[in-house]
């Protein structure tokens, strides 16, 4: 029987296997050393698709992995070498010290596009993946050619300034969310990862999401991306520098009708702000448009990243 959009299936409920093939586990995976602020670290980076074809990027979000790309690898690969990375702090990336401000993170993945000699390549970013990714346009509008991005964040909203005051106000929250997440990872991620058609969910994807929570280094990369990364007062500068600035590259703003974990308004908002860029909506889709209406996404992706190829 259908179940209506964003109904989470029982935790109990959820099969071992995805009800649909992927070939993430298939792709070759390698170990790049990157050096930027935060100093010396290794990453994770899937790499798939045609080596013949030219490079494109993809930048996941935040709890999540370069397992987000799983139904994406596939066709995209039939036009890009796709590089796929876990973020510094997450999946099997290395947690190195520092303050994670989003202008920091963005500059690690500009060190990594060196490391991995994809500077210039078109882009797709993910939630704070495409946040991040934008933020590294306009500090330095060489790094790529193009950028779609699919639903990211980047507004301040009142969720975002409500948890600010909260982590400031709530003595020990650091301990009291370890406690929290760590009680059950996978039920954690199952709980605030949302999909229009929930039934995509899988255990392998809770233990991907989850297992890395289950760290000292994960758990402290995740805390990092809460309060650092995705503070309210780093995007009113970014809002502010958009307003006053004109956007370096083109920009494809990919945002679904609906969505529990980001408010599509903010792509409206966004596209006021860079009003050169071309706004997509989808309806029966989520924030993670790539996994639960891959056709529909791709069917405006492709055809904005093929513009003016090289």
């Amino acid at each position: 029987m259908a179940r209506a959009p964003f109904s989470q299936l029982p935790f109990s409920q959820v099969p071992l296997q995805p009800r649909l093939p992927h070939p993430y586990f298939a792709a070759e995976v390698r170990t790049v050393d990157v050096t930027s602020d935060f100093g010396r670290g290794a990453a994770k980076v899937v790499v798939a698709g045609d080596a013949a074809r030219p490079p494109l990027l993809l930048i996941h979000g935040f709890m999540t992995t370069s397992y987000s790309w799983r139904y994406v690898l596939a066709p995209l690969g039939q036009h890009y070498r796709l590089y796929a990375p876990d973020l510094i702090g997450t999946g099997g990336s290395a947690t190195l010290d520092g303050d994670y401000h989003p202008d920091r993170v963005a500059q690690w993945i500009g060190a990594l596009m060196d490391a991995l000699q994809i500077t210039g390549c078109p882009v797709i970013g993910n939630s704070m993946g495409g946040y991040l990714a934008m933020r590294l346009a306009l500090q330095r509008p060489t790094a790529m050619r193009r950028l779609v991005n699919l639903h990211s964040p980047g507004v301040r909203t009142g969720r975002n300034t409500l948890l600010k005051w909260a982590l400031r106000l709530v003595p020990g929250w650091q301990r009291l969310l370890r406690r929290i997440v760590r009680a059950n990872p996978h039920k954690w991620v199952h709980r605030n990862v949302h999909y229009y058609d929930e039934t995509l969910k899988s255990q392998e994807e809770h233990a991907q999401y989850g297992d890395p929570l289950a760290t000292d280094a994960g758990f402290d990369g995740f805390c990092h991306y809460l309060v650092e990364t995705m503070h309210p007062d780093a995007m009113d500068a970014f809002e502010q520098q958009l307003a006053t600035t004109t956007f370096p590259i083109p920009l494809q703003l990919v945002y679904a009708a609906r969505d529990p974990m980001v408010p599509p308004e903010i792509g409206a908002r966004l596209h006021q702000l860079v009003p050169a860029a071309e706004l997509v909506r989808l309806d029966a889709a989520s924030h993670f448009a790539h996994v639960d209406a891959t056709e529909a996404f791709l069917g405006a992706a492709l055809p904005f990243l093929q513009q003016g190829a090289r």
